[in-house]
């Protein structure tokens, strides 16, 4: 969505909207219907927490129908421009639809986490996406990647194909500005930590979980910080949710949030002692820029696309390391000497801008189109 709102600033009139259909037809889609989704779905995105849930088939049929691609316009485009994997799995359809279009191509690539990691990927995971990173190997003109790190990673594999790669540019994500909501204070006044994102084994939640269990076991309740977790539940992680579901021990301390609105999430992170990112890979650290624009320190485990994402400002940590983790968490509870340190390295740290990112982009699509 603000991808294409930058898009839409860069390029105005001459950015027009295609689509693969779920029924596998191509095409054009009204302009003015593809900004009414558009709208549509930032409304959706902003109140997530309050309506909660996939919508229902007759709910999503009206829009089905409204954004069903049609031919006229096709073959009128310079570039093809996709910043989302939907269909890149296709070669041979993406093939056919820069034939028809008969314009270069440029993709967004995100990470090569399913391929490097497939462990941490669904099962099927790191086939699909060597599918997807095979059509940007043979058919990108030119990729932005949001980051050095999955710059490098995209460029060794497809080296290690025999492949050539193609004009590999690195625009780092820019922060949206989240809503100028009060912090949250909690009830029971006790500090608090965020964990946010998709629950699963990625993102590394069982050092976190287990760290809080400890804490449960061997120190006075009083002296405890709070703990939320916000991001909907993955997969391959029954351990994961044995615990948050499970354990006496956690219950008084632990709070699981699926789904969350931009206006509520702003207020938590805002409130937060500090942002926890023991991830064992990333593409990028978006949240941890979140968290540092708004103000609050972030724990993070040591990768080179967290570096990218926050600089010098955050405590980097081994993602395996707990005994460090506990040390840093409980010195950020009571506000020691390592969060103070954080707090006035943020001064010097500053946020990814969108319209930076923007500006790449834009310049990559025209250099490629001419």
């Amino acid at each position: 969505m603000a991808y294409c709102r930058g898009l839409l600033a860069e390029f105005g009139d001459n950015l027009a909207f295609s689509a693969v259909h779920p029924t596998g037809r191509y095409g054009r889609i009204d302009r003015n219907v593809a900004l009414d989704y558009l709208d549509h779905l930032e409304e959706r995105w902003a109140h997530q927490g309050d309506i909660g849930g996939q919508r229902s088939i007759p709910a999503v049929l009206p829009w089905m129908r409204r954004l069903m691609p049609v031919r006229k316009g096709v073959g009128a485009a310079n570039v093809v421009v996709q910043v989302s994997p939907h269909h890149l799995d296709q070669t041979e359809k993406k093939r056919e639809i820069l034939a028809r279009e008969r314009g270069k191509f440029v993709c967004l690539v995100h990470d090569l986490i399913p391929i490097e990691y497939p462990e941490y990927a669904r099962p099927g995971g790191r086939r699909l996406h060597e599918a997807r990173m095979t059509t940007v190997a043979e058919l990108a003109d030119a990729v932005i990647v949001n980051s050095a790190a999955t710059g490098a990673s995209l460029s060794n594999w497809i080296e290690a194909q025999g492949k050539a790669p193609p004009p590999i540019n690195v625009a780092l994500l820019g922060t949206q500005e989240l809503p100028v909501t009060p912090a949250l204070e909690p009830d029971d006044e006790k500090p608090y930590f965020l964990c946010l994102g998709t629950i699963e084994p990625r993102k590394n939640h069982l050092l976190i979980l287990h760290l809080w269990r400890s804490m449960a076991q061997t120190m006075p309740a009083e002296e405890i910080p709070n703990l939320v977790v916000i991001g909907r539940r993955g997969w391959e992680n029954e351990q994961i949710v044995d615990l948050l579901d499970r354990s006496p021990a956690l219950a008084p301390f632990v709070k699981e949030i699926n789904s969350c609105g931009d206006d509520e999430l702003a207020g938590m992170l805002r409130g937060a002692s500090a942002l926890l990112m023991p991830s064992f890979a990333e593409g990028y650290g978006m949240p941890i820029a979140e968290a540092l624009a708004l103000g609050t320190p972030v724990l993070a485990s040591d990768l080179a696309a967290h570096w990218e994402a926050g600089g010098n400002a955050p405590d980097y940590l081994d993602p395996l390391d707990g005994p460090a983790w506990r040390a840093a968490v409980l010195d950020y509870a009571k506000e020691g000497a390592m969060r103070s340190a954080q707090v006035e390295r943020m001064r010097d740290w500053h946020a990814p801008d969108w319209s930076d990112h923007m500006k790449i982009a834009a310049e990559v699509i025209t250099r490629t189109a001419s």
